[in-house]
């Protein structure tokens, strides 16, 4: 596909692929105390410098220092260019706002409840993202959005594009600067990360946890949580960047209802240094700090794949119960060899979808296998405000 295509996620640079070439233009001008000045720009920063020729120490200390801001410019770039590092050094969630990440299947009344009191309850701004669905652009859309429009909101608002050129416009954003809260309702992950990953939408959603506000979703919204994201499993396992709201962890969805431990263990396989959240239907992973707490209707599952001669490490988070980010990663990170498993190759074939489920995940269901934004076509935009 076209790399410049609306619906293509944009090609970051990646540390092999950057060359520090640089250009010099020679200013002749004599300064005020007879010596000659010239100017030097980096071809990566497009920063400019002027020095004092011919002090050989001020020179190289200048070009060092360009060098080295270079460096960190591509270091803060490089691990959203391509799969997250295995030792990926992040442990918890760690900015001013909560997660509330939930498994899909129906949503209980009182999670949606809690999601809105964390947003700040009758003065919650609230903005629904209704991308991953495949009848956002349809009246099917209407039944959950109902949902929304009955509680009782300072403001509301429902946004949806499959236009990455859209999603990078300041119009289409302005609601999340204001935004306390922002929900992702369930569907097809891919469209979301296809749309909006890398640009001012993704921006704006980092914005609202740094202000301290909440931003859920459930399943499709689940699964873009994390650094890395599974796209589908059918007809071969695929992953590939999420949001990374969630640093050092993968978060699957519907995870006991559709029996997917198999297919987390086998990507965990390939990201040893991650921690594996699988989060079941009716049930809500709460992330605030540092700090894990289950509510819902099932369990989440916190999985380690195999180590040397150590099995799967498996077990449960009850409704009710807490947990330490930090010492689930720790205790998974233990059992790490120096040299990690490479992921199976094998085929994991999909649990069918639950048809009575009203976020019936697309992605695993064989009538959308393969098929991204890009397929869809460039609908038109919807922000629709609702609230005061």
């Amino acid at each position: 596909m076209d790399a410049t295509a609306p619906n293509q996620p944009r090609s970051l640079p990646n540390q092999a692929s950057l060359d520090y070439s640089w250009s010099r233009s020679w200013l002749r001008k004599k300064s005020g105390r007879g010596r000659e000045l010239r100017q030097n720009s980096c071809e990566f920063c497009h920063s400019t410098v002027r020095e004092f020729r011919p002090g050989p120490c001020i020179i190289r200390a200048t070009w060092l220092a360009c060098l080295l801001a270079c460096m960190l410019l591509m270091s803060r770039g490089s691990l959203r260019a391509g799969e997250p590092a295995q030792g990926l050094e992040g442990i918890a969630h760690t900015t001013a706002g909560k997660l509330f990440i939930c498994g899909g299947g129906r949503l209980p009344d009182e999670l949606r409840r809690r999601f809105i009191d964390m947003a700040g309850g009758p003065q919650a701004r609230i903005v629904v993202i209704t991308t991953a669905s495949p009848y956002a652009d349809t009246d099917r859309m209407e039944p959950k959005l109902a949902l929304w429009r009955e509680q009782s909101l300072a403001d509301l608002t429902f946004l949806h594009t499959r236009s990455r050129v859209t999603a990078d416009e300041a119009q289409f954003v302005r609601p999340l600067t204001l935004a306390t809260g922002v929900w992702f309702v369930g569907g097809d992950q891919n469209w979301l990360i296809d749309t909006y990953l890398g640009t001012s939408t993704e921006r704006e959603i980092h914005g609202v946890l740094a202000r301290g506000g909440v931003v859920g979703g459930t399943s499709a919204g689940a699964a873009i949580m994390s650094p890395v994201m599974i796209r589908r499993d059918r007809p071969t396992l695929q992953f590939g960047p999420g949001f990374g709201f969630l640093q050092g962890t993968v978060v699957d969805q519907h995870f006991l209802k559709r029996k997917r431990q198999e297919r987390l263990l086998r990507v965990l396989g390939g990201h040893p240094g991650l921690l594996g959240l699988g989060i079941d239907e009716g049930t809500a992973l709460l992330v605030d700090g540092s700090h894990l707490f289950v509510y819902g209707e099932s369990q989440v599952m916190v999985c380690s794949p195999p180590a040397a001669d150590l099995p799967a490490d498996v077990y449960s988070l009850d409704p009710g119960a807490e947990a330490d980010l930090p010492q689930l990663r720790a205790h998974a990170l233990a059992r790490i060899e120096p040299k990690p498993a490479e992921p199976a190759d094998d085929h994991v074939a999909a649990a069918p979808a639950d048809e009575d489920s009203p976020d019936a995940d697309p992605a695993d269901s064989s009538s959308t296998v393969g098929v991204t934004a890009d397929d869809v076509g460039a609908a038109q935009p919807t922000v629709e405000k609702v609230g005061h």
